[in-house]
């Protein structure tokens, strides 16, 4: 009908501007986005437009009679509603208060006006909390008076609320006397917005428990009860070592790895920043069968050997020519030559940004050897002066009152550890290692992580069997994807016992990552959703358990579950290059943040599901076999039993996330690219749920095919936006 192709069209044009604004974000900047495309006058009435038409369509297709339908699409009206109030009416700034300042009575908005509260504030005291035994920043506090006599307290993830303002705390001054908090003027348009996130929340649970609902109808369709085993082979990979510069033996780097070091601040073992240093420069854990504590070793006491040895792994043909090299891989040595340091050289010249980052990258790597070799990056020697402890490095400069004794131990103790090892003595070697240890335990007992949290750290890194298993993984699923495929055709069912052992190494995947990811998680302090790598993990993890789950309901279930989790093992590897472990950012710490990146993981992961089901049904479909017609008919319903909850969980996701923005930020949607795209996802997936209003999509091919290319959209929220474009998520 005619009011059908107008609300539909009207939902696909606001995707395409929300596509357009995206991209004129990256060129011309955030502010201009929002002004002209985003908050526009246009733009609103293009939302109202579409609210309306919905709205008359609900009424004229009776689904005012079905109470959870109709709540699912009120509840957006609601939080449409809610922006346009907090849009119009609200306010939202900053205001700068100093300790021992006269009260302040108004605050600088966006735009640069200011406006007057109904009451004055000032800073009753400031404090900057860190981690302990680090000075890496845990909390922002500040503590307000209102008209000198309401006290309140404003910290990261926790907002002070007064006659309708809400403070939030933001940054603060340098000199730790004073603070800057946002400021928010709200208080009709968040609750409207709460409330429709309230019901939809409901209705989308409520949903499932339907009677008469499609959902119902195809999971009750007789296609879906076929059973299929799936038949593999597996293939085998062989490793082996070649000959490397001198370094430490194992054990004896081991107890080098052993040593408390000051790293990316915080405690950690030697052994964490010798993986670092070794993923960074070579792209991986080990080199030549040599552990990653060796390796540290090896350019610290063997330095004239390995600056020659090749394995610096630089980007870019521009870079390789630079250094004079044709492989991917360049010595230390080959960064300078009569005319001085390369890099530099060739970076005063470069204009193109893709060439300047991979020289740059390269000049990082030649900074970090120099820190290793010179000692500066191994501060390993803690002095406690009052309640503070500080470490030092080799080459700092030691403080003025430091005991002589004590001084004479830290400038010292490693010239004895590198006469032993040029003696090739390694008794006295690891004995002198174990006196530097008992001086780093004596120094900052009470900063030092536990000795169980110290040991699980250093299980962690020597567990990491990623690489291998990722692409085992990749390797077996094409495999079973290709067997799969071929039975589909021939109709043979065989090798059941060796579907079974897949689905039991499918286990052991799933257990080892559990198994890491519970490590990660105690050691580092918090829920492991904070980065890339973090997120991409859960997500592999996801999968996994999503594979044993559905394999006896989902023939397919054990092709695409190695598949996707070696994919998304291998994508994790990308941000391994960068130091793991971390303190997590004072905004960051927020069990909201876990539950909207944890819900978001298995949207994603379901979603994936579904574009490996449309892909084999294009593939069957290509073969052009007559019986072929019912296994792409299975393969929709699977995937329509899956888009349901996947669009569900992601809306969830979305709308979680904007809770805690609000919490976090003072405002609950930024026009982020990434919260932009996550919202176009939602928007492209909503189309599949509206089968009974498109024939075409319940026509298996049409579906299969756009559930392939709709999952475009999950690449670009999570992949091409963190590479192309800027904004808040660039954590994620």
């Amino acid at each position: 009908s005619m009011l059908k192709r107008l609300s539909f069209g009207l939902l696909a044009l606001i995707i395409l501007l929300l596509i357009v604004a995206t991209i004129i974000d990256k060129f011309y900047g955030a502010e201009f986005a929002s002004k002209y495309i985003y908050t526009s006058s246009a733009t609103i009435v293009l939302w109202l437009a579409l609210t309306v038409s919905g709205l008359v369509l609900i009424v004229k297709r009776g689904v005012t009679k079905r109470i959870v339908v109709l709540a699912l699409h009120l509840s957006f009206v609601l939080i449409l509603s809610g922006a346009f109030i907090t849009h119009v009416f609200g306010k939202q700034g900053r205001v700068h208060l100093r300790l021992d300042d006269a009260p302040v009575e108004s605050y600088i908005l966006t735009d640069g006006e200011s406006a007057d509260m109904p009451f004055n504030v000032s800073l009753k005291s400031f404090d900057l909390k860190y981690y302990k035994g680090s000075s890496a920043a845990m909390d922002y506090v500040s503590v307000i008076l209102i008209d000198g006599e309401i006290e309140g307290t404003v910290s990261m993830n926790n907002i002070f609320k007064y006659g309708g303002y809400r403070f939030y705390q933001s940054s603060y001054d340098s000199d730790k006397k004073g603070t800057i908090l946002s400021v928010a003027y709200d208080p009709y348009g968040i609750a409207v917005t709460y409330t429709g996130y309230a019901v939809l929340l409901i209705a989308m649970i409520a949903f499932f428990f339907q009677k008469k609902s499609y959902f119902k109808t195809v999971l009750k369709s007789p296609v879906l009860r076929k059973t299929m085993v799936i038949a593999m082979a597996i293939q085998s990979f062989a490793a082996f070592a070649s000959e490397h510069p001198s370094t430490l033996p194992r054990q004896t780097a081991e107890a080098f790895g052993d040593l408390y070091v000051y790293y990316n601040d915080r405690i950690c073992p030697m052994q964490t920043l010798a993986r670092d240093f070794t993923i960074k420069l070579y792209g991986k854990a080990t080199y030549k069968g040599l552990s990653s504590e060796q390796v540290l070793a090896g350019w610290f006491f063997y330095y004239d050997e390995w600056k020659t040895e090749p394995m610096i792994k630089v980007k870019g043909k521009n870079t390789k020519s630079v250094l004079g090299i044709e492989t991917g891989y360049a010595s230390l040595a080959d960064f300078v030559d009569i005319n001085g340091f390369k890099i530099e050289n060739a970076l005063q010249n470069e204009q193109s940004l893709n060439r300047r980052r991979d020289l740059e990258d390269a000049n990082d790597k030649f900074n970090i050897i120099s820190m290793v070799c010179t000692g500066a990056m191994l501060k390993i020697y803690p002095y406690k002066s009052g309640d503070d402890v500080t470490w030092f490095s080799l080459a700092d400069r030691l403080p003025s009152d430091m005991p002589t004794d004590e001084w004479i131990f830290v400038r010292r103790s490693m010239d004895f550890v590198a006469e032993y090892v040029a003696m090739q003595d390694y008794d006295k070697v690891a004995e002198f290692l174990g006196k530097i240890k008992k001086y780093q335990e004596k120094s900052a007992k009470d900063d030092l992580p536990s000795d169980t949290k110290f040991d699980a750290e250093k299980v962690y890194n020597s567990t990491n069997v990623n690489r291998p298993l990722a692409m085992a993984c990749v390797a077996l699923g094409i495999i079973l994807f290709i067997c799969y495929c071929g039975m589909l055709v021939t109709k043979k069912m065989s090798m059941r016992k060796l579907g079974t052992l897949m689905w039991i190494l499918m286990i052991c995947v799933f257990l080892y990552l559990t198994f890491r990811i519970i490590l990660r998680w105690y050691v580092s302090g918090h829920i492991p959703l904070s980065n890339g790598f973090e997120t991409m993990q859960f997500m592999a993890w996801v999968v996994a358990l999503l594979t044993v789950l559905f394999r006896h309901k989902f023939a397919m279930a054990l092709p695409f579950g190695y598949l996707l989790s070696g994919l998304t093992m291998m994508v994790s590897m990308f941000g391994e290059a960068n130091p793991q472990i971390t303190h997590l950012m004072p905004v960051l710490q927020s069990p909201l943040l876990s539950i909207h990146v944890m819900v978001i993981m298995v949207a994603y992961s379901l979603l994936a599901f579904v574009m490996m089901n449309g892909i084999t049904a294009l593939v069957l479909y290509s073969l052009k076999k007559t019986d072929s017609q019912s296994e792409i008919e299975y393969l929709q319903a699977l995937s329509q039993l899956m888009i349901y909850p996947a669009v569900f969980l992601l809306t969830a996701g979305i709308f979680i996330g904007a809770v805690w923005a609000n919490v976090s930020w003072g405002r609950y949607w930024g026009w982020d690219p990434k919260e932009v795209w996550a919202l176009i996802t939602m928007l492209v997936y909503s189309f599949a749920l509206h089968s009974s209003l498109f024939e075409r999509m319940r026509h298996p091919l049409f579906f299969h095919v756009y559930s392939v290319l709709a999952f475009l959209s999950v690449i670009i929220t999570y992949f091409g936006v963190n590479f192309f474009m800027e904004g808040m998520h660039s954590y994620a």
